[in-house]
């Protein structure tokens, strides 16, 4: 015959209030739990005596504390849910014998009442990613929906994004009727009923509206894209997007750099032509993000806000002033330095100034005294100098070669620009050879202030502060003038002035007729980028004001293959065409993926690579309720199983202990589960 163990514990109550909570009007929760618990319950003001055999007291003490620490993290004990509750759950809960405090202060109606739900708040605080996981009813969405809005409430995060994959119907958004949010309405249904029971419905509509939240079906969230003929920049020139690969580099913002992590193709996107206010152009998705401040923003000193391209388009001005200011580059581009053949700053006066037949001696036209003493300086070195033919010309010859009777002797300047392609261009044909064009920051410079010394100048308009002219007619030329000075972290505005219909200009004491358009430029350069070395032109340069890009129109532009990338960039922002700054990761944003069963490996995969700094991560659903397709795997599942022990991912598992719908939901999981 076993011995049998007497044993008692005693239960000390904080305050009258709390046994009340816990007792019950006129005791009736004791009076059950009496009836339902092996061991001898006897109250005493405050106290709680429980005795009895070891194991029976043992489970009485765990069910109780688990009650009273539901009580004191805010939630109700009720006769009607202790008459449904499995109170043999309740007591082999993970964390039963050790009641917690709550740890947030949620909106609304929201408290963790079980001890998982408490482990899952906690987790939330405490680690940037958590999977909970678990049945129906134990409040895994609710609860990330409410640490959410607790979060965006105290600007912990600036939004908060809601998303659930729309398969749980087995149903294809296309065929279901009505417009696009008729259709998708249903599947976010949870997400919406827990806003409104958190919220205010005229905040939360205006936070919808703001883009600050964001509820939407994982396939569009995906959608953060450009067409994968986008050019982004890398350290050798422009590539098209779709070509990237993993651990290739582009550029970010800091001109330098920054690895890409991740390639994930979109399919077929609707996209958007994005033009800015000086003119350039890139194409991205609607759901496409976007670093911008408004004029609020800079008077109050916030940072960049982070909007999609949709959440822009209906908004782009206000009080008649562009409303979003796009980045600009930190720092000039770090292209790798290469040696070039001729110096930078003199082949910057000739493809402004020169004549480059290749069928003569090059020559140079130039009425600065200053600038023919510069560009002899700068050809010293070749064994060529500027020679005076009259008027305002030069002859660039050999030094020696130009005697009667003497030996002839090759020009090396016209060897130099037959290296560079440049030999036998003509005005309206002159380019920047690449060696100059993607070389170090130096270089690129000097070639712009020889542009500009002989074909540029600063506006002297009032008001115009930082703005400089240029002109050619060349369209390639006036490109890669645009590319310099975006590169240094300026901005170009580009117009065209047509031939056709122009007065005719005077050239050497006559009116001539205008033969090829004038491609313009408008230039501003960021504080510290000198644009002149020619005195008379820096001396009336105003440095004064800055460089500035907004987005000034959004237009769609049909359908595209689409792909979107993740790089290494503290910031996550990349170089795309004409060197426009965008990113394609959520920072400082609270992300819940409900329902996650439904979700793919790769969608998972995709989603989780998404996340940005300062960003926290909620993925909640069950795994028994897969609605996947017969064959293929859940992400969730997935996940699960390989993201164990990264440091930062915390996995919550729900049991039947937790659920804290009807009472019922719970024996009702409890029965299949005993049918499983």
């Amino acid at each position: 015959m076993e011995d049998v163990i007497a044993t008692s514990v005693t239960l000390k109550l904080r305050s009258p209030t709390e046994a009340l909570s816990l007792f019950g009007q006129n005791d009736e929760n004791l009076k059950l739990l009496r009836t339902r618990l092996s061991a001898t319950v006897v109250a005493r003001g405050d106290e709680l005596r429980l005795s009895g055999e070891e194991q029976e007291v043992e489970e009485a003490a765990r069910t109780f504390r688990s009650l009273i620490d539901t009580i004191r993290s805010g939630g109700k004990v009720s006769l009607t849910e202790l008459q449904h509750t499995d109170l043999d759950a309740l007591a082999t809960g993970p964390e039963a014998a050790e009641p917690r405090n709550e740890v947030a202060n949620l909106p609304g109606r929201a408290r963790p009442k079980t001890a998982g739900q408490r482990r899952y708040v906690a987790a939330i605080v405490d680690s940037p990613i958590v999977f909970g996981t678990g049945p129906a009813g134990t409040g895994k969405t609710y609860l990330a929906v409410a640490m959410a809005v607790e979060s965006l409430t105290h600007r912990r995060v600036k939004r908060m994004i809601l998303t659930r994959p729309a398969v749980e119907a087995g149903e294809r958004l296309g065929f279901l009727p009505g417009d696009l949010q008729a259709k998708i309405d249903p599947y976010l249904r949870p997400l919406y009923d827990a806003l409104y029971d958190m919220l205010p419905a005229d905040r939360v509509e205006k936070l919808l509206e703001l883009g600050t939240i964001e509820v939407a079906p994982l396939a569009f969230m995906r959608g953060r894209a450009q067409p994968v003929s986008a050019r982004v920049l890398t350290p050798f020139g422009w590539r098209e997007i779709g070509s990237l690969q993993a651990g290739d580099a582009v550029i970010g913002s800091n001109g330098r750099p920054t690895q890409v992590l991740g390639v994930y193709p979109q399919g077929m996107e609707g996209v958007f032509r994005v033009e800015m206010s000086d003119g350039a152009v890139t194409r991205a998705s609607g759901d496409h993000l976007w670093a911008v401040r408004t004029p609020a923003d800079k008077r109050r000193g916030k940072p960049a806000r982070v909007l999609r391209t949709r959440d822009m388009a209906e908004s782009l001005r206000t009080a008649r002033q562009h409303r979003y200011e796009l980045p600009l580059l930190s720092s000039p581009v770090r292209f790798p330095e290469r040696e070039v053949p001729l110096d930078p700053y003199a082949l910057g006066l000739l493809l402004g100034d020169g004549s480059l037949t290749g069928t003569t001696t090059p020559t140079v036209a130039s009425d600065d005294p200053e600038l023919v003493d510069a560009l002899r300086a700068q050809l010293a070195p070749l064994g060529v100098e500027p020679f005076y033919r009259g008027g305002v010309d030069y002859a660039l010859r050999t030094v020696g070669g130009g005697g009667r009777g003497g030996v002839i002797v090759a020009n090396p300047l016209t060897a130099v620009l037959r290296e560079l392609g440049l030999c036998g261009a003509k005005p309206s044909s002159t380019f920047l050879p690449d060696v100059y064009r993607l070389n170090s920051a130096s270089i690129r410079l000097a070639v712009l202030q020889g542009l500009l010394d002989s074909d540029g100048g600063p506006s002297m308009q009032d008001g115009r502060s930082a703005r400089i002219q240029w002109s050619s007619a060349s369209e390639r030329l006036a490109d890669d003038v645009a590319f310099l000075v975006q590169s240094l972290g300026g901005v170009a505005r580009r117009n065209v002035r047509r031939a056709s219909g122009r007065s005719p200009g005077p050239a050497r004491g006559r009116r001539v007729r205008h033969r090829e358009d004038a491609h313009r430029l408008e230039i501003r350069l960021p504080a510290g980028v000198i644009p002149f070395r020619l005195h008379r032109k820096a001396e009336r340069y105003d440095a004064t004001g800055r460089a500035m890009r907004f987005v000034h129109a959004i237009v769609p532009a049909g359908e595209e293959e689409c792909v979107c990338i993740r790089v290494a960039a503290s910031d996550h922002l990349y170089v795309t065409e004409d060197m426009i700054l965008t990113h394609n990761t959520l920072n400082d944003a609270f992300i819940i993926l409900d329902e996650a069963q439904n979700t793919t490996p790769e969608q998972m995969k995709m989603f989780l690579t998404r996340m940005g700094f300062n960003s926290k991560v909620v993925v909640t659903g069950d795994t028994t309720q897969t609605d996947l397709p017969g064959g293929v795997r859940s992400g969730l599942s997935t996940a699960v199983s390989i993201l164990q022990g990264i440091d930062g991912i915390d996995f919550i598992t729900f049991s039947k202990a937790d659920v804290v719908r009807h009472p019922l939901v719970a024996q009702i999981i409890r029965a299949y589960e005993q049918q499983g």
